[in-house]
């Protein structure tokens, strides 16, 4: 990410990870899931009466489960979040399971800016066009997500529910709040609706992510973690000990600058973020291939706390070799690739709207400490994109808070993810369903079911098909 000296870029690294990248171990999901990909017009500006120019947006479909005679069907309605389309479709596998339910129509709409939905085409993220990159935001998009409803519509009656994770599903949730006569209900997984200044402790993420990994085998894990951040740091203020790092690590290219080890630092302190968000009680491939609830095999090689340089270093090296080489695969390690993910876009857009605090009390996580300063923040942003973020615009638009007025959403929240802090853990009336997973990773509830699924995302799952399903027959 290019805001990692801000102490919380690392994290949004991980966010744009875990929205762009999907896969599921041991699912050929090219086989399970099946759709047409089809493309939809859409205004360059839908607010200017000026400008005339269009593009298209690229769309998923699915209307092998219809009921051809019911002029009622409901379509499912995937929000498109940052990445390729087409791996949300194939990793969202609770839409596709209540689809079959409910003879649903399915679609998964492509965000613009991402994925083959691109404005400018090869230019739209040209660094000397910076005027390319106006009509990236959250409204553009979820007017291009209407006027698409309304095309497949066409005038008919149809029940419409959105279903989105993490900044998916807050634009699931956006959706129905905007526009309540388009979209019946929305599921909205994961969603940190409320990681934005002045509403939430910008260190809550860290303070999760530290007491998933202090819950997993013993509090040795995070104190080895907490101590292996002066050692590094010790090491690496001189050519030898870099190269002491570089080799316990395997790492491709030998740390030689301070810029370097700070690069490993940052990696380093992203893979646990990564770990906690995709603890998941299976074997996976979500980020990278990992073992079945991977932080308890990372803290597995942590649980003696380790007295000596030589032991922490050793030890730390195989704690991280369950994230970087869980398949023994990897010739080196590779510090500058933290998964498959590209997180161009989602950089653009922290540096408009998207404006989400992260920090770190070190004293109270086993993070390095970190601030959050939004003046050195908005001067990154105009130095890479000539942006000027708008920390309270989301705010403004959506509520924060004051979510009173809003019906027919859920909000669902697995307590093993470190976004959950910025979720809405609370229901503000009775027509809006707050769903707690405590033994939930990051939207676990929106993947295809599995036997090693726990108790408690078997029952959100549960509640939230009822829910929809009262939805779709209350229309």
């Amino acid at each position: 990410m290019i805001l990692r000296d801000m102490g919380e870029a690392t994290v949004r690294a991980a966010l744009s990870a875990v929205l762009g990248i999907l896969l599921i171990a041991g699912c050929d999901c090219s086989q399970r899931f099946k759709y047409e990909i089809k493309e939809f017009q859409v205004p360059l500006d839908h607010f200017s009466f000026l400008i005339n120019a269009t593009f298209n947006i690229r769309y998923l479909y699915n209307d092998s489960f219809v009921d051809k005679s019911n002029a009622r069907t409901p379509i499912f309605f995937y929000t498109g979040n940052e990445g390729d389309i087409e791996l949300f479709a194939q990793n969202t596998g609770f839409l596709w399971e209540q689809a079959e339910r409910q003879r649903a129509l399915v679609i998964f709409a492509e965000h613009r800016y991402y994925g083959k939905s691109l404005p400018f085409g090869s230019s739209t993220f040209n660094t000397s066009l910076p005027e390319h990159l106006a009509y990236f935001t959250v409204e553009q998009t979820l007017e291009d997500y209407a006027m698409l409803i309304t095309f497949l519509r066409n005038d008919r009656q149809m029940p419409v529910v959105a279903f989105g994770g993490s900044y998916g599903g807050m634009l699931a949730a956006w959706f129905r709040m905007k526009y309540p006569h388009l979209v019946t209900g929305a599921l909205a997984a994961s969603a940190p609706v409320l990681q934005f200044p002045g509403i939430t402790d910008c260190d809550i993420f860290y303070r999760i992510v530290t007491s998933v990994f202090q819950n997993a085998y013993n509090e040795n894990c995070t104190l080895n973690i907490g101590k292996s951040w002066k050692l590094f740091e010790t090491l690496g203020a001189s050519e030898a000990g870099k190269k002491q790092i570089s080799d316990a690590f395997h790492l491709c290219n030998v740390l030689k600058t301070d810029d370097d080890l700070k690069k490993f630092l940052d990696y380093v302190e992203e893979v646990y973020s990564n770990l906690a968000m995709v603890n998941y009680p299976y074997n996976s491939s979500f980020l990278a291939p990992l073992p079945a609830y991977p932080v308890r095999q990372v803290c597995y090689y942590l649980k003696e706390l380790h007295s000596t340089d030589a032991d922490l270093l050793h030890a730390m090296s195989s704690a991280l070799a369950v994230y970087t080489n869980y398949t023994q695969s990897a010739k080196c390690l590779d510090i500058s690739v933290n998964s498959n993910a590209d997180d161009s876009g989602w950089n653009i857009q922290s540096c408009n709207q998207m404006v989400m605090p992260i920090c770190s009390n070190g004293s109270e996580t086993m993070f390095r400490t970190s601030s959050w300063n939004f003046k050195d923040y908005a001067e990154k942003c105009y130095k890479n994109y000539r942006l000027t973020p708008k920390p309270y615009d989301i705010i403004l638009r959506y509520g924060g808070r004051n979510l009173e007025a809003a019906t027919n959403i859920i909000f669902s929240n697995g307590l093993l993810d470190p976004w959950s802090g910025g979720g809405v853990l609370q229901a503000p009336n009775d027509k809006v369903f707050v769903i707690i997973l405590p033994e939930g990773a990051h939207h676990l509830d929106l993947r295809h079911s599995d036997p090693a699924d726990p108790p408690s995302v078997r029952d959100a799952r549960d509640k939230e098909a009822a829910i929809i399903a009262r939805w779709i027959q209350d229309f």
